[in-house]
């Protein structure tokens, strides 16, 4: 530890802990952090969320901040100012990681600031706050908010994806990272589709920097990933060092409970009056948008099905700065919203995803395969539809549909899904045999995943035994 740097202290052997919980930049970094901190809260420890707050956020995250902030009192929130990245230009990936490196100096004050620190709990992306907690003698943690899968390729990525043309050069051809099934390149992590770019860059180093962590505590459960633990456990995702100490402590979700207000959404009062299982969900994450020609034949795809559905809708990506609220008339195929009045619902932009899901109404959930819907849909026994969009999500269908069997995918999402397509998946999940057998193969995956989460069951062990590890880094 440098000369005139004041670390924080530490709570003794058994005591309650203090933990700094540290989320990258925007809202689906910030949910499953809010998670932890229950999860942490609820085992008597104190846990305090570090959000980077620079000058450049957008108003939706905000918002979204505020809102999850007002929901969970009992959960400390501090705001950390930072600079904007100088790069304006830059790709939003390269903007984010420089904000992160730049508030080192606000996240160093503020761990100081504190009375003791017992481990600082960092989102993947970041990394460069490894520098001040071992500057400052605190244990740092990972928490990675997605699948074990995404992690054992994650890790092997800067020593595999330097040997490989860029993924979008190679299409359907797959990539084939050790222990793990094989992915379609363009399957791959959308930001990293082109090798040289900068966000590839970024996202590489971060990967490569995992492992310089104490351990990984990861959002999933035992029984769900045993191929990925197995690859992780082996140490074949990391060549030549150490593979960081995995923990799955999941599933962490929102339990779908009310907030403070206790308000009731449009959407669940009209849920209760639909029959049981018999209504299609249809929800694709904070960012996920549709052209409107894609909107058109999602509208045709769900009214010939003649199933009930639930369906969010954001406006298309080219008029969200000109139309924060989609003007549904118009986007929507002429007549729809009158003909399908009554057995369909259409909600603009947001609805309360957690306690959608948890309805008896819903039969069936269409996602962007992001990890926090995933793990709500199994929490509810929910078999989903896969539609991938950003992020890893095309890594994670790959996981759901082939490894872990809990969904089906629509053909054709590289491009544009047609009206017959999503009108085919619906059907199949709501009348079929097949949809019958996934629905009883998701009663199991909820079972398993509430077996991980008792007492003595695979997630409180594994929790159990970071405690024991983070005492042992302690004494």
């Amino acid at each position: 530890m440098e000369a005139g740097v004041e670390a924080p202290g530490r709570g003794s052997m058994g005591e309650k802990k203090t933990f700094v919980l540290y989320p990258s930049l925007g809202v689906g970094h910030l949910i499953p952090m809010v998670e932890l901190a229950k999860h942490l809260l609820r085992r008597g420890h104190g846990a305090l969320i570090a959000v980077v707050d620079p000058p450049d956020t957008d108003p939706a995250s905000a918002d979204a901040v505020a809102r999850l902030a007002a929901a969970n009192p009992v959960i400390a929130f501090r705001l950390l100012p930072a600079p904007a990245s100088p790069d304006a230009g830059a790709h939003p990936v390269k903007r984010s990681h420089d904000t992160l490196a730049l508030a080192n100096p606000a996240l160093r004050e503020l761990l100081r600031s504190l009375p003791a620190v017992d481990a600082l709990l960092l989102d993947m992306f970041c990394v460069d706050a490894l520098d001040v907690a071992a500057e400052l003698g605190v244990p740092a943690y990972f928490f990675f908010p997605s699948a074990a899968g995404d992690l054992a390729v994650f890790l092997n990525l800067p020593y595999l994806y330097p040997t490989l043309p860029s993924f979008r050069e190679m299409g359907r051809t797959l990539v084939r990272c050790p222990g793990m099934p094989p992915i379609r390149g363009l399957d791959m992590v959308i930001t990293m589709q082109d090798k040289e770019s900068d966000q590839t860059k970024v996202r590489l180093y971060q990967f490569k920097r995992i492992p310089e962590g104490s351990g990984v505590l990861v959002n999933s459960f035992d029984w769900l990933e045993p191929r990925a633990l197995k690859a992780l456990e082996d140490g074949v995702c990391v060549p030549g060092r150490p593979t960081p100490r995995v923990y799955c402590i999941g599933p962490l979700v929102n339990d779908g409970k009310k907030g403070e207000n206790g308000e009731t959404h449009e959407c669940l009062a009209w849920l209760d009056t639909q029959p049981e299982r018999s209504v299609v969900f249809l929800c694709f994450g904070s960012m996920g948008t549709f052209s409107a020609a894609q909107l058109q034949e999602i509208a045709r795809g769900l009214e010939s099905s003649g199933h009930r559905f639930l369906w969010a809708v954001r406006s298309p990506p080219e008029e969200s700065g000109q139309f924060p609220e989609p003007d549904l008339e118009r986007l929507l195929p002429a007549g729809f919203l009158e003909r399908t009045r009554g057995r369909g619902m259409v909600v603009k932009n947001w609805v309360p995803q957690a306690e959608v899901v948890q309805h008896e109404a819903v039969g069936a959930f269409v996602t962007h395969c992001g990890w926090n819907s995933a793990l709500e849909a199994i929490m509810s026994g929910l078999p989903m539809i896969c539609w991938p969009l950003y992020a890893e999500q095309g890594m994670n269908k790959v996981f759901m549909v082939e490894e872990m069997k809990i969904a089906v995918e629509v053909q054709g999402y590289e491009e544009l899904v047609k009206a017959e397509e999503v009108e085919a998946k619906v059907r199949l999940v709501m009348e079929t045999e097949e949809g019958k057998v996934l629905r009883e193969r998701l009663a199991v995956a909820r079972e398993k995943a509430l077996e991980a989460t008792k007492e003595g069951g695979s997630s409180e062990v594994a929790f159990a035994e970071f405690l024991r590890d983070l005492e042992k880094k302690s004494s």
